[in-house]
């Protein structure tokens, strides 16, 4: 038995009806480590004296549309926006029989071979599952019909893509440059470093990397990457931006400028010095910074009232292991001495024939320059606490 199949036959011109804008010229995205970014998008239009409709699409799919914002570069004080749409009524086959209930669609059997068998035309009375259901054919009632649906056009109201419409009136026609922006979830990013220590447990190469993260339902190409670190509550464009020194992050290998780091409000901004292309679902890694010969100190410590119990056969709870944590220093001096986003560090230390093992993990919050990094790596072997008391 041959499944229905829906055929749009009308799709390619109604897409073809949105691409009123012309392609991105510009693209921004500004990452939040709280799975949202700030999206700023920028193309060129011809506008019409007089009230025009302009569709954007192409736009996140978790766009968050009461953050959205259109303006003329060219004109701002010159387009008026008069309202402002977000549609979402995607295409899919449920839609599409319900929108076609009570019209007629026609429906067509092949045979194995691929041959057209018959070809009949009816009205759609009922649709389950995205499939006609009960159709009127000449003076019949035939359910559960098979063959390949066809539709003659897209049904008013759907759309194959989510798309912004802004009603507009511009002063003069020309053409105008458009900045759009919004928020969307399903951006985010985090730090992850790799400190490799010496033989000796004195100095440790860091290397760190931005693992950035797209699930937003869009491809940024060649957009300008900014990130913020910090904990931020409410996000806001403020008219002046507080700048003081900055510190760039070391270029990666073969000399490719990496992230410039500013303080930016109460947070830290960093700014990859080159374009980069943020794919759909796709995790990209990129280095944020590359500090060798970082001066550390291991120490030992014994937390008595945290540390787990050491077994004993004779159940003495007394003894308990002793934390080994790796102390640096987040100063120049000490080869460091730039704000430290939280995320991952992962230690390693080569052994005897020179090949690299994994000694302990910890995770780091936002560091600023100047403080102290710790990191709990493990637990001693060879070290015991007994707390006694006097």
């Amino acid at each position: 038995m041959q499944a229905s199949v829906v055929v749009l036959t009308g799709v390619l011109t109604a897409a073809a009806s949105f691409a009123q804008v012309g392609p991105t010229e510009k693209m921004e995205i500004t990452v939040y480590n709280q799975n949202f970014g700030l999206v700023k998008d920028v193309r060129s239009i011809d506008l019409p004296e007089g009230r025009s409709v302009i569709q954007f699409m192409d736009v996140a799919a978790q766009i968050d549309p009461t953050s959205v914002h259109f303006k003329s570069l060219t004109d701002p004080t010159g387009v008026e926006i008069l309202e402002q749409n977000y549609q979402f009524d995607l295409v899919d086959r449920t839609k599409l029989m319900q929108k076609y209930l009570g019209k007629e669609i026609r429906i067509t059997r092949y045979d194995q071979d691929g041959q057209p068998v018959e070809t009949q035309e009816g009205v759609l009375l009922g649709a389950e599952g995205g499939r006609p259901g009960v159709v009127r054919i000449g003076d019949e009632i035939v359910l559960d019909p098979q063959g390949t649906v066809m539709l003659p056009k897209l049904p008013e109201g759907l759309i194959i893509r989510p798309t912004l419409v802004w009603d507009l009136a511009a002063a003069k026609a020309g053409k105008h440059r458009v900045e759009l922006s919004y928020m969307t979830g399903g951006l985010t990013w985090a730090a992850d470093y790799v400190a490799v220590v010496n033989q000796d447990d004195t100095k440790a190469d860091l290397n760190g990397w931005v693992t950035l993260t797209n699930t937003s339902g869009a491809r940024y190409p060649d957009a300008t990457l900014k990130l913020i670190a910090g904990d931020v509550r409410r996000v806001e464009e403020p008219q002046v931006r507080r700048r003081v020194r900055a510190t760039a992050a070391p270029a990666p290998a073969g000399g490719q400028p990496g992230f410039e780091e500013k303080a930016f409000f109460e947070y830290h901004m960093y700014t990859l010095q080159r374009p980069a292309t943020i794919a759909e679902n796709e995790t990209k890694q990129v280095t944020l910074l590359g500090a060798p010969n970082v001066a550390i100190n291991k120490v030992y410590v014994f937390d008595p009232a945290t540390a787990p119990v050491v077994y004993s056969p004779t159940g003495d709870n007394n003894k308990r292991k002793v934390q080994v944590k790796i102390e640096l220093a987040n100063k120049e001096e000490s080869g460091l001495g730039m704000p430290l986003p939280k995320g991952r560090v992962r230690v390693y230390k080569a052994d005897t024939d020179g090949s690299l093992q994994f000694v302990g993990e910890d995770l780091i919050d936002h560091t600023p320059k100047d403080e102290t990094v710790r990191l709990h790596i493990g637990d001693a072997f060879d070290l015991i606490g007994e707390r006694k008391v006097m």
